[in-house]
């Protein structure tokens, strides 16, 4: 089951209690962002084009209104039912209705982040729909009743025996089988029966193309192409930051996506779709869900670019040793830690300060978003709002007095370090939570400032 504590840390504490385990996640986690550093350097223009890409987006978001209306306009002269949804409630009835419509009671699903956001799975469960997820990862999540852990990589905090067992209880395979190529076919056998029994499909959209009405889901499975032409009704969802200007700018995003997200030079399948086919009937759904405001926040606007790669996530020292389930968000990582306050600043108050602030987000970001900068900037807005702690809050305010009087500041140290020479087990406890993970400094003999008022009187 989900890791769901209510803050970051204690979750991460509960991920964290096997070191072999969280070994092996990080060091997963940082071979996926080796194959992106050796990805994007076979192509000379990669700066180049994550800076195209970062215009292209940053001309989005400047001109959102004229572009969906654009998009909506083309889209409907091709045949396609476009609807707005303002939140995730409004989202999950536009979806029943289109599947009560067509007296659908059972749907497969592809690879969908914003459905993740919109906890749409549980809303057409409580409604008599029966939603089958067929991205492998997805599946296997849902099998375990929880959510994905990541954004591209939903199953990456399970080993191959978690899946084994998982595949031995549910499709029937050999108790301890764990060979890749077998579990993956028994899920293909499993859900082949899926895909050529269900009328309606659902899938995502990464990028909708506002000159020409059309949109492309980018996958490695193919399961969003098998579902939705094999089905009698297709329905996509997006928010609508998805929208790029014109079908040219495809060859930037899509050199971008696939490097950043897993290190190939492109997805296995970037299906454009355009029309229904004879017969069909196909939907787009483009959702809000808090999207305005954050445009409307000039400090967090940028992360509105986000193409959802993942590769913040990847890189990111401390979801590498805290798992997705730690954020309690669709969204997981860095990328997520500045999208969730934007929803919900009271539950979501801790999650801008999960990070070390290192700036490695922002450095390998495909589209050039100032992660590590609006991760602080959060911060200052959290603390300004009454969103942190108590017990923070004094600690602050404690050690701005120390701080704001040299003399004070200079016999705190010399007492500090007096305590922890002397009597160490003051400091070394489990009452300090920086001693808890781990080993303290040994003090130094005289403080820098101190040093450097005896060498510079010499």
């Amino acid at each position: 089951m989900s890791i769901l504590p209510k803050d970051h840390a204690e979750a991460s504490e509960v991920f964290n209690k096997d070191e072999g385990y969280v070994n092996w996640h990080d060091e997963t986690l940082w071979f996926v962002r080796q194959k992106r550093d050796k990805s994007s350097k076979n192509i000379p223009e990669w700066e180049a084009l994550r800076e195209a890409g970062s215009q292209i987006k940053h001309y989005v978001l400047s001109h959102l209104d004229r572009l969906l209306v654009e998009f909506e306009r083309n889209a409907k002269e091709n045949g396609v039912i476009v609807h707005w949804a303002k939140d995730a409630s409004e989202h999950n009835r536009i979806v029943l209705d289109i599947l009560k419509k067509h007296q659908v009671q059972q749907m497969v699903k592809s690879k969908s982040m914003l459905t993740e956001e919109c906890h749409m799975n549980e809303f057409l469960a409580q409604n008599g729909i029966d939603v089958i997820d067929t991205d492998l990862g997805e599946r296997i999540v849902q099998l375990r009743q929880e959510p994905p852990s990541h954004i591209v990589l939903p199953a990456i905090h399970l080993k191959k025996k978690d899946i084994g067992d998982l595949f031995h209880e549910h499709l029937g395979t050999d108790a301890g089988a764990t060979d890749p190529q077998y579990l993956t076919e028994a899920a293909r056998q499993h859900l082949r029966d899926k895909f050529l029994t269900r009328r309606a499909a659902l899938t995502g959209v990464n990028f909708a193309v506002a000159e020409t009405g059309g949109f492309v889901v980018a996958t490695n499975e193919g399961n969003a192409d098998m579902g939705a032409h094999l089905a009698d009704v297709h329905i996509a969802c997006m928010g609508f930051e998805k929208i790029i200007p014109k079908q040219e700018h495809l060859g930037v995003f899509l050199r971008l996506l696939a490097r950043s997200a897993t290190g190939q030079p492109i997805t296995t399948y970037s299906s454009h779709f355009k029309k229904p086919r004879e017969g069909q009937e196909m939907h787009v759904v483009i959702l809000d869900n808090g999207r305005s405001t954050q445009l409307g926040r000039e400090d967090f606007r940028n992360s509105l670019k986000c193409i959802r790669c993942g590769a913040c996530m990847n890189t990111c020292p401390v979801y590498r040793r805290s798992g997705g389930h730690s954020y309690h968000n669709a969204v997981a990582g860095p990328i997520g830690s500045i999208l969730a306050p934007n929803l919900d600043m009271t539950k979501n108050a801790d999650l801008p300060f999960a990070s070390t602030l290192c700036g490695s987000c922002s450095n390998v970001c495909p589209v050039k978003i100032d992660i590590h900068d609006q991760l602080y900037k959060w911060r200052q807005v959290l603390a300004k709002n009454g969103h942190v702690p108590k017990g923070k809050q004094m600690g602050i305010k404690a050690m701005s007095v120390v701080l704001s009087q040299p003399r004070f500041y200079q016999w705190s140290g010399r007492l500090g370090r007096a305590v922890m020479r002397s009597v160490p087990f003051v400091v070394n406890n489990a009452m300090n939570p920086w001693y808890k993970q781990r080993e303290m400094p040994e003090p130094p003999k005289e403080s820098f400032r101190d040093w450097y008022v005896r060498n510079r009187e010499n």
